[in-house]
Parts: C-alpha cells; structure tokens; sequence
C-alpha cells in the first residue's frame, strides 16, 4: 500500500510521537526526521523541534539539512554566534549548498547587516533550484532598508519565476503604494494578468489601484473581474461594496456586503457599511439595526459606535446619542473620538460641567483641535471658573501663538478681572492678527467691548 507524500508525513510524526511516548527508541531515516522537525517548527513547538534535532543528530551525525535545522532553533534563539560557527563548519563540508548562504544572511540581517545579507542571497541564487523564494528573501532585505526600487524589482523577478507567489505580487503592490505609483501599479498589473487573465488576487490589486485615483468604473470591472475569477473571493465584494457606495449606488452595495455575510462569519466592516448605506437611502430603522449588529458583533471597533452616535446627533436625539457614547466610553475610556462627542453632546444638552470634562479628557488624550481649546475656555467662564478658563487659553497658545480667537478671548477674560495690562496685552496682539474677530470680543464679552478703552484701541487698528 502506498502512501502520499503528506500521508507519510503524519505516519512518521505519529510514530516519532508514539516512540517517545514509549521511551523506545525507533530508527527514523534522515528524511523523516526533517519532516517532523518542519512539522513542530511550523506549529511553534520550538521545544519538540530542539528534542527531535538532537535525536536527528545522534541518528545521523553527518546529515548537513539536520544541522542546518540547528541553525535555524538558533537563530530563533538568537544564539548568533553559535549558529555562525556552525554554518562555517557546514560550507567547508558543503560550498555550494544554498541553505547555507540563506542561513547566514538569515544571521546578518537580524544583525541589521542587511547589505552583507544581500550579498549572500546573490551568492545563494547561483546554487539553488528555488530562485523565487531567494528573490523573495532579498525583497525583503531592501524592505528592510526602505529601498522600495529596489525591493520592487526582485519581488518581481520571484513572480516571474513562480507566477503563483501571491505573497510576492503582494509585496510589490505594497513598494508601488508606498512610492505612490498608482499608474505604474496598474500598467504592471494589467502586463500580468495578461499573462494570468484568471488571477482574482490580481484583479482585486488592479481594483484598489483604480479606486485609489477615482477611476470607480475601471474598479468596478475589475473587482467583478476578480469574482468571476473567483466567486468565494469575500475581498472583492468587500471592495466592489465600497466603489457602489462611491457611485451612490447604495442599494447594490448592500447586496454585495450581505453576499459576504452568507460567504463567512460577519465582519464588522461589512455590517457597518450596510448600516450606512442604508443610512444614506433613507432606512433609518434598518441603519440602526446594522449599527446595533457592529457593535455587537466588534464592541472595539470605535467606527461603529461613532456611526451609531453620529447618526443620533443627526438626528437631534442627544439623549439617546448620549446613551450609547456613555457605552462606547464605558468600553474604551481612552478613546479621544468618544471624548470628543461626550463633550459635543452634552454641550447641546447644556450639561456643562459633564461636557467641561469631556473637552478636559480629550486634551489629557491628546486632542490639541483649536475648537477644543476654545469650547474648554468658554464653558469654564461660563461656570464662573474664570483663571482656569485663562490658564486652558495659555495652554492653547503653546500650540496657536498666532491665533486671534485665543487672544481676543484672553484679552475679555483679563479685562473682566480687572487685568488691564495683561488685556490690553492680548488685544493689540490679536488686533495685530486678524483686526475681524475682534466680532468675538463683542459676542462674548460685551460689557468689555462696550468699554471706551476697548473701543478706542480696537479703533486704532481699523
């Protein structure tokens, strides 16, 4: 009875796992052992992998693929130095095996000698049988350094040598988008599915490209392109749903994102734009009830308690809005987009000690918005917490020293605190900067502005 190649390979991994179970040591053949040791490599079990290396090595002393084995649990390790030794010992013994170089390059990078690695890839691709995979590797180096020319043309000669290397058309697609050479990455594309007309990965890539410079035509036809060339491709009706949403053509994008509802578990990406496109045709019930399921099925994903937030304050229902950011923060406490519409909310609420402190948070989170500053300022005055309004707008001006709205509002609170050095102070700077907001002086601080020193230094500057 014969068996196949992976058929065998489990016969060995349970007959190894049986033989240590028993403490009766059996005879494995060199192949076998590799076999096993890839297996516990490639589930992360390091420790089973070190313990069948070593009795590889007492099986076969001689077997160069086991000891390369070795060197990489230690590069794992990051026993560098021991791993190096080794693999010198390993090219007397085998100069021309391309492991070794791709070992060695393996040790140089991590010691961000990615030059040097470089150099023995090259040296790698002159022995080896799998030159995608070293074209592969040295992409990655010139990755490593931000090289993305560089980078680009190598995973592009590992696509031409194995056209089935997804991860490679991948990562070129990564060098084009971050060189921002949209055109380029659609010309070489469409060479390649010339070639690969049925390649839906590539159909799907050709579809971002057009999305990301406002072609949604030529992305639509290539996303359809992308399922037809693979209907269970769930990526492309994601992608196909978000160019339907650009066209306003809601109703179609919904259908595409409950197509990947039925393909797979929900995503909550998908939930959250049936909600809004629904939103957008006027569905409201069914909106909220897809922003209910995005929460649900994410209660992390802050995009879908916002949605859910948002579309109540639209709505002028602040109480319910309120509501559900009181959840979302209750879940997230250091989001600074929840803090922000707390503040908002109850500012319309005129809760404003509530909405003082969610204008507090969101700066303490590192929200340094100009409107935060000012909103902050003008309820702590209005609350009759006067220096602290004054010490928000000091703190404002680290971050907008040339802001007329921060000076003038300076300029009435110093005034109303009988200051008037430190007023008159602020209101020339601001008068200096824009002399037409000086229309904030006289909405929010009218007593001052109808001061005669006030008006005859604002008429100054006219």
């Amino acid at each position: 009875m014969k068996f196949n190649h992976e058929e065998e390979n489990n016969f060995s991994i349970t007959r190894y796992e049986s033989m240590l179970r028993s403490n009766d040591v059996k005879f494995f053949d060199s192949d076998e052992f590799e076999s096993i040791i890839h297996h516990y490599l490639e589930n992360g079990k390091i420790a089973k992998a070190k313990k069948a290396i070593s009795l590889g090595l007492s099986q076969h002393p001689s077997s160069v693929n086991l000891k390369l084995l070795q060197v990489e649990v230690l590069v794992f390790e990051n026993r560098l130095d021991k791993a190096d030794n080794l693999l010198a010992q390993l090219h007397a013994i085998e100069p021309e095996n391309e492991e070794i170089y791709i070992q060695k390059a393996n040790i140089l990078s991590k010691q961000n000698n990615h030059i040097k690695a470089i150099e023995l890839l090259m040296m790698a691709l002159e022995y080896t049988n799998d030159e995608a995979d070293v074209y592969s590797l040295i992409g990655m180096e010139y990755l490593f350094m931000d090289d993305f020319e560089n980078a680009k043309i190598n995973f592009m000669k590992c696509l031409e040598t194995d056209d089935q290397d997804y991860s490679a058309l991948y990562n070129i697609i990564y060098c084009f988008d971050f060189l921002e050479q949209h055109e380029e990455a659609i010309e070489y594309l469409n060479i390649f599915l010339d070639k690969n007309p049925y390649c839906e990965v590539a159909w799907h890539q050709a579809g971002k490209q057009y999305f990301d410079i406002k072609d949604y035509k030529k992305a639509l036809t290539a996303f359809d392109f992308a399922i037809i060339s693979d209907e269970y491709f769930i990526g492309a009706y994601l992608e196909k749903g978000k160019v339907l949403e650009k066209l306003k053509r809601y109703a179609e994008a919904i259908e595409n994102y409950k197509i990947t509802l039925e393909l797979d578990d929900p995503t909550s990406f998908a939930l959250l734009r049936i909600g809004k496109s629904y939103e957008k045709l006027g569905s409201d019930d069914l909106a909220i009830q897809y922003y209910s399921k995005t929460v649900h099925e994410d209660p992390l994903l802050d995009k879908g308690w916002i949605a859910i937030t948002d579309f109540y304050m639209r709505k002028r229902n602040y109480q319910k809005a309120l509501y559900y950011i009181n959840k979302a923060i209750n879940i997230d406490s250091e989001n600074v987009l929840y803090w922000k519409r707390y503040a908002k909310i109850n500012n319309r609420l005129a809760f404003f000690e509530e909405a003082e402190r969610g204008y507090r948070k969101s700066i303490e989170l590192g929200n340094y918005e100009l409107e935060t500053w000012l909103n902050r300022s003008d309820i702590l005055r209005f609350l009759g917490e006067s220096s602290a309004a004054i010490q928000c707008l000091y703190q404002a001006i680290e971050f907008y020293p040339s802001n007329a709205e921060v000076h003038f509002r300076l300029a009435g609170l110093h005034f109303e605190g009988l200051d008037y050095d430190k007023g008159e102070e602020h209101l020339r700077k601001a008068l200096k900067i824009d002399y037409e907001y000086h229309i904030v002086l006289e909405e929010l601080f009218e007593q001052v502005f109808n001061r005669t020193l006030i008006k005859n230094i604002i008429s100054e500057y006219k």
